[in-house]
């Protein structure tokens, strides 16, 4: 069944001057007890070691840190639902029951639009057989 879920934040960082890495997410509540999806990547080039780590893609990260790299298959940015379909084999390690998660999104409207610009970004980050669908309107 999918997880459904209202996020009255959003955010999408991409300042290198500021930021430690891009990232763009979605939330519950600002308090950190309701859900939320963070999708970040490094602002550079991945190295070395991060390829032979499996760690040269995007990461996804969900309440109580649970994290995966590479871990989107699909993302629907439609109207104002954001629709993640993620590898059910990630499931455990994000500390997920299903692969499906939508986020109504109810923030501020320039916070989703700042995540609907750096998303895309995040996503296209790294080896390119790991980067998922988009589809926006």
């Amino acid at each position: 069944m999918t997880y459904r879920f209202t996020a009255r934040l959003a955010c999408g960082l991409d300042n290198p001057g500021e930021d430690d890495c891009m990232m763009a997410g979605v939330a519950e509540s600002d308090d950190g007890d309701g859900f939320s999806l963070m999708f970040m990547c490094d602002f550079d080039e991945p190295d070395a070691q991060e390829v032979s780590l499996g760690m040269d893609t995007h990461c996804l990260v969900t309440p109580d840190q649970g994290t995966a790299y590479g871990c989107v298959r699909e993302v629907e940015l439609i109207g104002d639902v954001l629709r993640v379909t993620l590898d059910p084999a990630a499931l455990d390690d994000l500390g997920l029951a299903d692969p499906i998660v939508e986020a109504l999104l109810r923030a501020p409207a320039t916070d989703v639009t700042r995540m609907r610009e750096v998303l895309p970004r995040i996503l296209a980050y790294g080896r390119p057989e790991a980067r998922p669908r988009l589809i926006t309107t």
